[in-house]
């Protein structure tokens, strides 16, 4: 029988042969508005056994798992993770620091949360400089080890539950819909409506040239 993508994951952390598993990941980097949520998700493989292991069969990247799987993988994650971290950055801060720089410091800074310490610290792909806990950048990291994929996770769930909510705040936007990202119908938005304080101004979008025209 073939394994499920959620033993796979699970099995590359295993192998790794220590106990705490930290993974981290991000949400929100290509996004014109709203912030960036960066997760950490601490997994006690001491612990990680029977029932509390089976919900995360289908544990996946974020962006390969249906909207109504991602909410169950989210309560499946905060029910059997033993320490999660989650560090919500807006855009003003991405604007006054850089998007790279704001994502660096909030893996830095999720993994710093986490306790009892990791033993492995698996990051998606970046290398975080030696301010951070000792880590492992892993290109893909987020189909590969089961910490970084629950940290996605996460993060994107708390992304869309923010946004879902800030909607109400903006109902002309749509960010319901597409939660911050550039689609036809948010470009238009902002060209009829002009940008909001969670739009991201550095970022180089054609919808503001009409605004600096």
């Amino acid at each position: 029988m073939a394994r499920s993508t959620g033993q796979r994951l699970l099995g590359f952390d295993r192998r790794l042969g220590v106990r705490f598993v930290a993974g981290a990941d991000e949400a929100g980097r290509g996004s014109l508005a709203g912030p960036l949520v960066v997760a950490g998700v601490l997994l006690d493989y001491g612990e990680l056994r029977g029932a509390r292991v089976r919900p995360l069969a289908s544990l996946n990247d974020s962006k390969q798992v249906a909207p109504d799987e991602r909410e169950r993988l989210f309560e499946a994650v905060a029910a059997s993770a033993a320490a999660i971290s989650v560090r919500v950055v807006p855009a003003g801060e991405i604007d006054r620091s850089g998007l790279h720089r704001s994502n660096l410091a909030g893996l830095r800074a999720v993994l710093a949360d986490l306790h009892p310490p990791a033993e492995a610290c698996l990051v998606d792909g970046f290398r975080l400089g030696p301010s951070a806990p000792p880590h492992q950048a892993l290109v893909d990291g987020d189909t590969r080890s089961a910490a970084i994929a629950a940290a996605s996770i996460v993060a994107k769930v708390v992304r869309d539950r923010v946004m879902r909510r800030l909607d109400s705040l903006y109902p002309r936007y749509g960010f319901v819909s597409h939660v911050g990202y550039i689609t036809p119908a948010h470009t238009e938005a902002v060209r009829a409506l002009g940008p909001t304080e969670l739009h991201r101004r550095s970022f180089q979008a054609r919808c503001y040239a009409d605004e600096a025209a």
